[in-house]
């Protein structure tokens, strides 16, 4: 028999969630099973606390740096079939291993089905109650500083390539005009030319052009 004990940050009185839940567990091969079997015993409870209904439970087994996710991309898609109104984690960092941008950004999508999304360990982590509207606009945030981190940092390697003399943007294709002209002459069409020197057919319509 496994024992449940709900840990110190848990909200003991019911939260205003939707009945129909899913719950999400990534299991490392390195937790061991007994790991496992708690934390689907507790956010069972929690459910049961709550008087919330499981939908379905998916489970993730991820080993080394694989990053596939069936469930959890099996779990998103049911997400816009409304199979369920909320999904319950045992933490953050379990629903995904790209770090707090990438779960902010599954949590968005999630809120953007009508799905909330609750961490049982972080109660700062959750779209229920007064604060859900709050925890998305700090994800929104975050996904912008992101976005503008990683622009700057596009900018910044582009400044040092020039100051080192790299030539940037797309090189020009050489284009062999003689030969241009010789397949031409022997009656293949623009098209084809442009196929055959692995160039443009605006390019090769303008040599053909140009010589007449």
């Amino acid at each position: 028999m496994v024992h449940c004990r709900m840990p110190a940050a848990t909200v003991l009185h019911p939260e205003p969630t939707p009945y129909h839940v899913a719950l999400y567990l990534r299991v490392s091969t390195d937790d061991g099973r007994q790991d496992t079997e708690n934390q689907d015993a507790q956010l069972r409870a929690y459910c049961e606390h709550q008087g919330w209904t499981i939908a379905e439970v998916y489970t993730d087994h991820m080993c080394g740096a694989k990053s596939s996710r069936p469930a959890l991309d099996r779990m998103m898609l049911d997400a816009t079939r409304g199979k369920f109104r909320a999904v319950l984690v045992w933490a953050l960092d379990r629903l995904t291993r790209g770090g707090i941008y990438e779960a902010f950004d599954s949590i968005k999508l999630l809120r953007t089905n009508g799905v909330e999304f609750v961490s049982f360990t972080e109660p700062q982590f959750r779209t229920t109650g007064p604060a859900g509207d709050l925890l998305i606009a700090v994800a929104a945030w975050i996904a912008q500083q992101e976005r503008l981190r990683i622009s700057e940092r596009t900018r910044a390697g582009l400044e040092v390539a020039k100051r080192r003399g790299a030539v940037l943007g797309r090189p020009k294709a050489v284009i062999d005009r003689q030969r241009v002209m010789d397949l031409r002459a022997g009656g293949m069409s623009l098209r084809d030319i442009a196929n055959e020197l692995g160039s443009s057919l605006g390019t090769v319509s303008r040599i053909v052009s140009g010589a007449r």
